[in-house]
């Protein structure tokens, strides 16, 4: 069989990526430096039988897709931080009636307008924190145009399997850098959708308390049930009960919470015998990764534990770090936000140290290089 070698953008591949997992929906609004996956969309879809809308604003997007897919259809919609922003009542709305979408948001500089066409890591507080209300998250950064394409797949997948939006985050370097990749043939690819149910159509239950996970049929299928943003009890109609909301609230946490082990992913990079180690995700892991190899010709002893699931956060494993290494450093393109959870998974182990940048420039490998060599 012929090898499918493709020299694509971190953003061309997320939209190859959602084709392959059977994407076959996308609503979106252009917004730099996102919009190539709605322009490879708007293509591609077509070729495969999907459908592509243009909305008039990111709170529209965000609604269709939950349609589309409440209709049967793999869904998603693309982004950065203000859109991100805008989307998220619509997200939340999502996480409570368990809606499966795929929302990408690539990254760059904010607050509001911020820095447009710059690189950063500043929403992955509103991946966690975004909208109100306790809910489950699923949230993944991809370092490299292969693990975009690989990663999207994993997104449709993680949100079939738990009936949850998951959401990709990617920063501006990751979107737009170029990369050969090869492109699995599809009979390679891992595939996971919905369940549906198998019982009558008068026994559904969208919300059965007794499965984390319940079946959900498409609008059309012959099951008829009622979905909104309100509490609800296990029919789908709202509800004002303590018992029945607290129950429900529980379940949606501890379907992602007991899975933790089939969600969370994570690459440890030279720890065996690491004395200092870096915690890192997305573009400025690969920095991380010029650095390590740096300091390792000059005799130092480091490693990194790079985070691929940022949420839920890989408490273990930064747990087991800092209990040997005598500290972590964490570079990231923001002031500090996993940073802050480094400390808190650390539990007082090691010394934990940031390299924050806010200003629309990467770290680069020197000024790792220049943290590790301080401490080293």
């Amino acid at each position: 069989m012929d090898r499918k070698i493709r020299f694509l953008q971190g953003n061309e591949a997320c939209a190859e990526g959602a084709i392959a997992a059977g994407a076959r929906f996308f609503a979106g609004y252009p917004i730099t430096p996102s919009s190539e996956i709605a322009e490879v969309l708007a293509r591609r879809l077509p070729q495969v039988g999907g459908k592509f809308i243009q909305m008039e604003d990111e709170i529209a997007a965000m609604g269709a897709v939950i349609g589309a897919s409440l209709a049967g259809a793999k869904s998603i919609t693309a982004t950065s931080g203000p859109g991100f922003s805008l989307k998220q009542e619509n997200l939340g709305y999502a996480m409570l009636t368990e809606i499966p979408v795929v929302v990408v948001d690539v990254m760059r500089g904010g607050p509001s307008t911020g820095l447009p066409t710059s690189p950063s890591q500043s929403d992955v507080m509103q991946a966690k924190w975004g909208t109100h209300g306790d809910h489950p998250v699923i949230a993944i950064s991809p370092w490299s145009v292969k693990e975009s394409f690989d990663l999207t797949v994993r997104c449709f997948n993680l949100s079939e399997k738990y009936r949850t939006p998951v959401i990709l985050l990617l920063d501006e370097i990751v979107g737009h850098m170029r990369e050969a990749i090869e492109i699995p043939d599809p009979s390679k690819i891992e595939i996971v959708n919905r369940q549906k149910p198998t019982c009558k159509p008068d026994e559904y239950l969208p919300y059965d308390p007794a499965n984390d996970v319940n079946p959900l049929p498409a609008f059309g299928e012959g099951y008829r049930f009622h979905v909104t943003g309100l509490n609800h009890d296990k029919t789908g109609f709202p509800t004002g009960k303590a018992e029945l909301v607290q129950m429900d609230e529980e379940r949606l946490l501890r379907k992602v919470e007991k899975n933790r082990d089939d969600i969370i992913t994570f690459d440890e990079i030279e720890l065996k015998d690491a004395e200092i180690g870096i915690f890192a995700y997305g573009s400025t892991a690969r920095s991380a990764m010029s650095a390590i190899k740096q300091a390792r010709v000059q005799g130092i002893k480091v490693g990194m534990l790079r985070a691929i699931t940022i949420w839920p956060f890989p408490d273990e494993k930064v747990l087991e770090l800092s209990k040997k290494v005598k500290t972590i450093i964490v570079p990231e393109m923001n002031m500090g936000m996993m940073r802050l959870e480094v400390e808190r998974a650390s539990k007082n182990n090691c010394q934990v140290m940031g390299i924050h940048r806010a200003d629309g420039e990467p770290i680069n490998p020197q000024q790792i290089l220049s943290r590790i060599k301080e401490v080293g």
